[in-house]
């Protein structure tokens, strides 16, 4: 079952971050961050209660959206939570009026067969760019810039 993150959740979120932040997948964010931006953020919960996976929807602009900080634990990968989470963030950006998805990802294949396709990123506002002084790879970046136009 997806649902907007609540407060409880927000340190198995950073667990999670970092997980996939040590393997160079995704961009970490220190607590302070993730409680900031709890109402950007949904989470999988399984029947027991675990959280199998999680996604933020940032607004970026009155035209645009972002889908960042998508995982799914290790454990429950292959399962269709991500794709269920991307939908879910589409359906609360339609409702949002939002029209327009971004992603910056290394699973460019992923979005892809959602339907994301392939830009260059000098496409995107420079707003985008604050989150990106905190990676470690700026400004080299080498994720691939993906948007969704509805």
């Amino acid at each position: 079952m997806i649902r907007k993150a609540s407060i409880s959740d927000i340190k198995i979120i950073h667990s999670g971050l970092t997980h996939f932040s040590s393997k160079g997948l995704l961009l970490s964010r220190s607590l302070s961050e993730l409680y900031d931006q709890i109402r950007d953020f949904a989470v999988n919960e399984e029947e027991d209660g675990t959280i199998s996976g999680f996604v933020a929807l940032h607004i970026v602009w009155d035209d645009l959206a972002e889908i960042r900080s998508l995982a799914v634990m290790d454990r429950f990968q292959k399962k269709g939570i991500g794709r269920n989470l991307v939908q879910h963030c589409i359906s609360e950006a339609i409702t949002l009026g939002l029209y327009r998805i971004f992603t910056l990802t290394y699973q460019q294949v992923f979005f892809q067969k959602l339907g994301f396709l392939l830009i260059d990123k000098s496409k995107l506002p420079h707003k985008v760019w604050a989150d990106c002084v905190k990676c470690p790879k700026f400004p080299d970046c080498d994720e691939s810039c993906l948007i969704l136009e509805l």
